[in-house]
């Protein structure tokens, strides 16, 4: 028998994804499809033996003991399809017998109840319960069961034509150019190796990816944005819709808000310097995020909003391929749109992978700002980056500063040697490149990308305009 447990010990790992029943119900279904809806999502527990509505432990009696736990095992193994192997164990908790369930994350997706069939014994986990899948929400299964994304898939009847292939390249090189990386010669083979385009004897066929990147086919992907009064949406002040090409989305969403919030003043004796109240790397890496992992089964679009307290960045979808939420926060990623994604990474709006999360909350931080919150709805994902108070305005009004304008007056980030050197060069020419601050310092482009981006989280540089034609601004040399 198991070692004995205290029930505050037990339970302290209650979650969304545990479930008690007082004994073992006897049409076996009632129970089959919560530990089907563990293995389509996140995993989970189901603990016989304690009241669902009190947590009392109620126990199970020792003589019908292993004899539940064989039931258990034989009515998972004849009712799922593929089968499902839990983890059957008995506890001892507060002196009473309980059996524990254990589900983990399921290979095979979909899971289902053999008698109900796919389409309607399929189950899944969400807000502690489990519930019938959509139609939508098997198909994003199957994919995950058989491995493949649903960017990679072809677009049937889409033309690729020479015109579009020709521009996405070119702005791919653009797009390369901008971030500083190495040039590279591309073409429809390139296309092909990406997964954006197959081979079709002489010519070539489209996958969903290459129609969201040339395209507005798929009316789904859109980026809606809004700025509303106060704290909710009762009242539009402004609202745009944004479609074709999703890097073009991108942009556009993070100009929409960069141009909805606030622009203040940082005051250095006689000079006065612009600064956001939000840092644009985390608006940027908010927006990338909601389109890179957004389900694209879901027909509904990727929502900017900006309220007065706060902007609001929701996409399609939930976690992918049973992610948690702790395990996103803490770095680890499941690609949903591999092609896509790889794209994003080839134009320099990608970084690495899973580390999104953490370049919002890094950025915050160094404005000051409260710690970004980050929400898992049924069928969706948000990411909430709180505004900071009233500060100092360019129209001379004089108001609290901001936390990003403190910060800045006294930033944590040290200005070393080569962030020193970094900020001359750019003191003695504010239209420089990455690429040519490299060349000067003989460092790599990336190496010097990660210092200037540091250098804007701590509110020591700004950044004006676009990567081509935009310019730098010194806000601190402490």
């Amino acid at each position: 028998m198991e070692q004995q447990q205290s029930s505050e010990v037990f339970f302290s790992a209650e979650s969304e994804n545990t479930e008690f029943k007082v004994q073992l119900p006897k049409d076996s279904a009632k129970y089959i499809k919560s530990v089907i809806a563990f293995a389509n999502t996140q995993g989970g527990r189901l603990i016989i033996g304690v009241d669902d509505k009190t947590r009392r432990i109620v126990g199970i009696d020792g003589d019908v003991l292993f004899k539940t736990m064989d039931d258990i095992a034989n009515a998972v193994s004849d009712s799922c399809v593929p089968q499902i192997v839990p983890r059957i164990e008995p506890k001892t908790v507060d002196g009473k017998n309980i059996i524990a369930v254990t589900v983990s994350p399921g290979p095979n997706r979909p899971y289902y109840l053999k008698s109900k069939g796919k389409e309607s014994g399929t189950f899944i986990r969400t807000a502690g319960t489990s519930r019938p899948a959509s139609a939508d929400k098997i198909k994003e299964l199957e994919m995950e069961g058989r491995r493949v994304s649903w960017d990679e898939q072809l677009c049937m009847g889409f033309e690729v034509t020479e015109n579009a292939v020709r521009k996405l390249c070119g702005d791919v090189l653009k797009y390369r150019d901008k971030a500083g990386l190495t040039k590279l010669a591309l073409s429809e083979a390139q296309l092909v190796s990406w997964k954006l385009l197959r081979r079709n004897g002489s010519s070539f066929l489209a996958s969903n990816a290459f129609a969201l990147l040339v395209s507005d086919v798929f009316p789904f992907s859109k980026t809606q944005c809004a700025v509303f009064k106060g704290a909710d949406r009762a009242v539009f002040l402004d609202k745009r819709e944004f479609s074709g090409p999703v890097y073009e989305q991108i942009e556009q969403a993070v100009n929409f808000v960069m141009r909805n919030i606030r622009l203040g003043a940082v005051v250095e004796g006689a000079i006065r310097k612009e600064a956001y109240e939000l840092p644009e790397a985390a608006v940027r890496e908010a927006v990338v995020n909601a389109h890179c992992h957004r389900s694209f089964t879901e027909e509904s679009c990727v929502q900017i909003a900006v309220y007065e307290n706060r902007l609001e960045v929701t996409s399609p979808g939930g976690l992918y391929n049973g992610l948690t939420l702790k395990e996103a926060l803490s770095g680890h990623s499941r690609l949903r749109n591999k092609v896509l994604a790889n794209l994003l990474n080839q134009m320099g709006l990608v970084e690495a992978w899973g580390s999104g999360i953490g370049r919002i909350i890094r950025a915050s931080d160094a404005y000051g700002l409260p710690e970004p919150e980050f929400v898992e709805y049924d069928s969706m994902f948000r990411v909430n980056i709180f505004r900071s108070s009233p500060y100092e305005t360019l129209d001379g009004s004089r108001r609290k500063k901001s936390a990003a304008v403190r910060r800045s007056e006294n930033p944590r980030l040290p200005v070393n040697e080569t962030r020193g050197r970094i900020l001359k060069i750019i003191g003695d020419d504010n239209n420089i490149s990455a690429a040519k601050i490299a060349e000067v310092l003989s460092l790599s482009v990336r190496s010097v990308e990660k210092h200037l981006r540091e250098l804007r989280e701590a509110g020591l540089l700004l950044r004006h305009g676009p990567a081509r034609g935009g310019y730098w601004e010194i806000v601190s040399l402490d």
